[in-house]
């Protein structure tokens, strides 16, 4: 099994309904923070990384046929390389909602974690998000609006001019399925599609949210 969808959006742009629609469409398991949240063995992989360790990718997404978020959305580049035939998602939303809920979710989590009660795995995952996405995209400054949505732009603007267009799909979840089944060629399902992962749901599997 290769990865046969790579996203590159940030987190809390819709990655947790784009895995659920990319499975539904047949191509899961999908990778994201979720995955290495449940799956404990899935972590060291991601502190080899941050610490400058070469890692191997098949072995990194063995099993999955997708993958979404962070941390893999950090090496959105290195993913296109190793998996060429990959087709790319880049998922977007309008940039102050984005950070409305970055701010309350991934940012609030980052100030915050090691004060809380969480497993060691999971306070390793996040440590190497630190390293990886925290100081490279944002500099560290996740409390900064600023210096977030500058990030957030320059993402954007790197992957639409690294990645072909007719291999990438600049996609908002609230556009639903047609444009995602036409570029991935199937068919479109009679459901709705899937939204998840609102602000509650992020705190629910981290414990509840922190006053």
């Amino acid at each position: 099994m290769t990865l046969a969808v790579i996203g590159s959006g940030f987190g809390r742009t819709g990655t947790k309904s784009l895995k659920a629609a990319v499975e539904r469409l047949g191509f899961g398991p999908c990778h994201h923070m979720h995955e290495v949240v449940e799956h404990p063995e899935q972590v060291a992989h991601w502190p080899a990384l941050a610490a400058g360790r070469t890692v191997d990718w098949n072995a990194v997404f063995a099993g999955y046929r997708s993958q979404v978020d962070w941390p893999g959305a950090h090496v959105w580049r290195e993913l296109a390389a190793a998996f060429p035939a990959a087709k790319m998602v880049h998922t977007v939303r309008p940039e102050e909602v984005w950070w409305s809920s970055f701010s309350k979710t991934i940012g609030k989590l980052m100030a915050s974690y090691r004060a809380l009660p969480l497993p060691p795995h999971i306070i390793a995952i996040l440590d190497a998000w630190g390293e990886l996405a925290g100081k490279v995209t944002f500099g560290g400054r996740l409390d900064d609006r600023d210096t977030a949505i500058a990030a957030y732009r320059r993402r954007s603007a790197e992957v639409q001019e690294a990645i072909p267009a007719d291999r990438l799909l600049v996609f908002d979840v609230a556009d639903g399925w047609d444009p995602l089944c036409r570029f991935l060629d199937v068919p479109t399902p009679a459901e709705p599609f899937p939204h998840h992962n609102l602000r509650a749901d992020f705190w629910e599997v981290l414990g509840g949210e922190p006053a």
